[in-house]
């Protein structure tokens, strides 16, 4: 099946393409003429995604599903939260990102976390949402050099290593994406798709 997967990240198109499997075909909205910048203008993460996969949908009318994925930090009320890929500048900057989540984490001793991921499908013009949760906790230092975003400060419950530390199998078994995409794909396959 060929579905249109509202990401320009090759790091997302990749780990969801992994779990996806070969049964779906990812076709990004580059190759289908989209070019400029998908908005997400809403305040929770469920807005965005819904957002991003309705905007596809109306310019292609084509089966499409967006994310949108957020770090909650405990003890910073839920933040970086919805804000997370532009939690230090406008752009995707993960190093700033990082730096400034450790500072704002600095003595702070809760340091519970979750990684949270909604996906909007929008399927023969219907919309469905999938949600993944991975709870862990904040390291107050960088590890490892895999992944991407706050994978280098973000350890999973039942895990030592980061998300960054993982190989990108490791990650996508028990990661907050790999949970919502596993759903996703549930839910097509029993549609026979």
């Amino acid at each position: 099946m060929k579905i249109i997967f509202a990401t320009n990240n090759a790091h997302k198109l990749s780990e969801v393409q992994a779990v996806l499997g070969e049964a779906f075909t990812l076709v990004t909205p580059r190759e289908c003429g989209i070019t400029e910048e998908i908005p997400e203008e809403q305040e929770t993460l469920e807005g965005n995604a819904s957002q991003k996969a309705h905007y596809i949908h109306d310019r292609t009318g084509m089966d499409c599903f967006a994310d949108d994925t957020g770090l909650e930090v405990a003890a910073l009320g839920g933040a970086p939260g919805v804000h997370s890929a532009r939690y230090a500048t406008d752009g995707h900057d993960f190093a700033a990102n990082n730096r400034l989540l450790l500072k704002n984490m600095e003595g702070v001793t809760d340091r519970r976390a979750r990684f949270r991921t909604v996906i909007s499908l929008i399927l023969d013009g219907e919309e469905h949402l999938f949600e993944g949760v991975v709870e862990g906790r904040i390291l107050d230092h960088e590890t490892g050099c895999e992944g991407f975003g706050f994978d280098p400060l973000f350890v999973p419950e039942g895990s030592e290593k980061t998300f960054a530390e993982m190989s990108p199998a490791e990650k996508n078994a028990i990661s907050h994406r790999g949970r919502a995409v596993r759903k996703l794909a549930e839910y097509l396959h029993a549609l026979g798709k």
